[in-house]
């Protein structure tokens, strides 16, 4: 395995966000899933998302009772998780314990590809947005002729062999705190472009590539834009010393296509304590 790494520290504020209903417990959730087949995580009129399914489940276990969820980063249509973590408001009178709120959720879930992978209580002051300092994702190039057999609707298939480090020489111009305005959707709904990416790192394993990122916080389709430059870079459409002038521009019409959701996955989200660490 070769490793392209490079990284930026910066530390940012912490928001925090107060509950104070009296009437629920909270729990933190850390969730798996395989999003081909759903609109992503977020509830919607008429299509099948990750919340919903979730809060169904968990509301069967709780005698029908309902439940609310909030998550640390909403995902899009057909985009994965190994790690994305939501906080759950349950009944107050509840009794449960994490080995039966994770077991219990996850066999009304059947057969939905989504599991809990753990679940721990937390205090009605903590919140799975507002508590995060990071969040981390993976994006899975596959690179080779031959299109995908085993991994098909997980990876992005790309055929050219990719230059891995031109592509890391690129991604380090995207370090630090910039205004991304480039690598952002034009649905994006925040109120400004600028972030601060801590990491872009570029790994090479054999026919698969993987670009790791993390930051406190993303716009909408930035991870899937920075990697769509990123693959005109890897065939030698662009030097990596254009992806400067594409960040500066601040223009997504200059940046390279959105890449697919099939390869994106959700991996980790940072607290400033661990709520799933064993007492």
């Amino acid at each position: 395995m070769r490793f392209y790494a490079a990284s930026w520290s910066l530390k940012e504020p912490v928001l925090n966000n107060d509950a104070a209903s009296l009437n629920i417990k909270r729990w933190a959730l850390r969730i798996e899933f395989d999003g081909q087949n759903y609109v992503g995580w977020q509830k919607q009129d008429h299509h099948l998302s990750v919340q919903q399914l979730l809060e169904e489940a968990a509301s069967k276990l709780f005698g029908g009772r309902s439940v609310s969820t909030i998550t640390a980063g909403r995902t899009d249509a057909g985009v994965h998780s190994a790690g994305l973590v939501a906080h759950m408001d349950i009944p107050a009178d509840a009794n449960i314990n994490a080995r039966s709120m994770r077991d219990g959720i996850n066999f009304h879930l059947k057969p939905h590809p989504i599991v809990i992978l753990d679940a721990a209580p937390v205090s009605l002051d903590w919140n799975a947005r507002f508590s995060a300092l990071w969040r981390r994702y993976r994006y899975t190039i596959l690179n080779r002729p031959s299109r995908p057999t085993f991994n098909e609707g997980t990876v992005w298939h790309v055929k050219p062999p990719l230059d891995c480090e031109a592509m890391q020489k690129a991604a380090n111009y995207l370090l630090g705190k910039h205004d991304f305005s480039s690598f952002r959707a034009a649905a994006c709904q925040a109120k400004n472009a600028l972030r601060t990416l801590d990491e872009l790192t570029i790994i090479k394993q054999g026919e698969l590539i993987f670009i790791e990122t993390q930051a406190r916080s993303f716009l909408h389709h930035q991870v899937r834009n920075m990697v769509g430059s990123l693959s005109l870079v890897g065939r030698g459409q662009w030097q990596p010393e254009k992806m400067k002038d594409v960040l500066l521009a601040r223009d997504r019409c200059v940046a390279g296509p959105t890449a697919p959701a099939s390869g994106l996955c959700f991996i980790g989200v940072g607290y400033p304590e661990n709520p799933f660490k064993s007492p």
